[in-house]
């Protein structure tokens, strides 16, 4: 999802940047062309300077054939590269080349999403008797944690090798009353490369008063390689029977409607361009795909598997787990031609998609949804888990 959908993120442009740095191009991480087993240090960098002088970072990592490149500006997920059928690397993930451009015009371009990712209807919410007016940044509505949220923080950043595993803890502290949400949330978030090359997320929370979280990852997926164009050609799985429909502003209504004899039946695999098209309300308000999935393995203990996707021509594959009950899937309805990415190419209408693992949107206005509710004394966790295939 994208701010607006219908236009960038312009408003933090103010906000300025000094001159980017080092890095242009897409990842070259650590270990050089790659091993297959086990990966070195991350290796840290400077990426670029905001206007106020804060220094940002990229770390480069590699491990088990997959190198990504991750900035300390928002946890952003610059570039990640694997092989196709034939060994061949691509970066499969959008981006930009610049700081200067993340902070400009990014539509949540690979980062982390905080501290409420999707919507909140007219950024209101009651907890406890005590109503709350959240920063409003998508027409009357708040997403992804309103105009300032974590995407648009420099994170602590922290490399790890443990035992095969490689990567990097990301930390960030929001205060009390921070874009209207209660609570100091202290926030840890975990990207593990592991032997194998999948990419783990784990997210953790704790508060001091009670409010609600719901963090994700927005990385816009083209297996094919992300100046390749459309991904109306990859061929999409979810896990789930039913979804959410939504309003004019894309807002849940509150129904889990079933996707049986609708274009949102992705039970088995599909094109994602087969019924974009069709006439139906709910690809209408969304100008393509823009739901939540509600998956039917519902809040696990442990990760499950949520979807898959693959690009045929390339035959690279990406397979989803989590613990999360929720799954946006949102085509990149709103790229329009007016960014150009780390390929030197511009972005167009369906040339990435995102797959955000989430609790479902507007939760905390809808009872009948899976509770985001984090009080003190309780940990948020969770994971997703990304395993990439050729």
């Amino acid at each position: 999802m994208e701010l607006n959908r219908r236009t960038v993120i312009a408003g933090a442009a103010a906000a300025g940047i000094a001159a980017a740095a080092a890095g242009t191009g897409t990842a070259q991480a650590a270990g050089g062309t790659g091993s297959t087993r086990g990966g070195g240090r991350p290796v840290k960098t400077l990426f670029g300077r905001l206007a106020d002088g804060t220094k940002v970072h990229s770390w480069s990592l590699e491990n088990g054939g997959t190198r990504m490149r991750v900035l300390s500006y928002g946890g952003i997920v610059q570039s990640l590269e694997v092989p196709d059928r034939r060994g061949r690397y691509a970066n499969v993930s959008l981006g930009f080349d610049t700081l200067e451009e993340y902070v400009a015009s990014s539509p949540y371009f690979g980062a982390l999403i905080g501290r409420y990712g999707n919507r909140i209807d007219k950024g209101r919410f009651t907890l406890d008797g005590t109503a709350y007016q959240l920063s409003v940044n998508d027409g009357e509505n708040s997403l992804h944690g309103g105009a300032q949220g974590f995407d648009k923080r420099v994170w602590d950043v922290e490399p790890f090798t443990r035992g095969s595993d490689v990567g990097l803890y990301l930390h960030h502290t929001s205060v009390d009353g921070e874009m209207g949400y209660p609570g100091t949330l202290r926030t840890k978030v975990a990207y593990t490369l592991t032997r194998d090359g999948d990419w783990r997320i784990d997210y953790e929370a704790t508060t001091d008063k009670a409010t609600v979280v719901n963090l994700t990852s927005h990385v816009y997926w083209n297996l094919a390689g992300e100046s390749s164009g459309s991904v109306h050609d990859h061929e999409l799985s979810i896990a789930a029977s039913r979804y959410t429909p939504v309003d004019s502003g894309l807002i849940p209504t509150g129904e889990l409607a079933k996707v049986a004899g609708t274009p949102f039946d992705f039970r088995r695999a599909k094109p994602i361009g087969r019924d974009i098209r069709t006439a139906h309300q709910q690809v209408l308000y969304g100008q393509g795909f823009d739901h939540n999935w509600a998956l039917d393995k519902g809040v696990t203990a442990r990760p499950e598997h949520a979807a898959t996707l693959r690009d045929p021509s390339s035959g690279r594959t990406l397979r989803i787990a989590t613990n999360e009950p929720g799954l946006q899937f949102y085509s990149g309805n709103f790229l329009d031609g007016t960014l150009v990415g780390t390929g030197g190419r511009v972005y167009r209408q369906g040339d990435g998609l995102c797959l955000e693992t989430q609790h479902f949107p507007d939760s905390p206005n809808q009872p009948s949804f899976p509770s985001t509710v984090l009080r003190p004394g309780e940990t948020y966790r969770t994971t997703t888990i990304h395993s990439f295939g050729s």
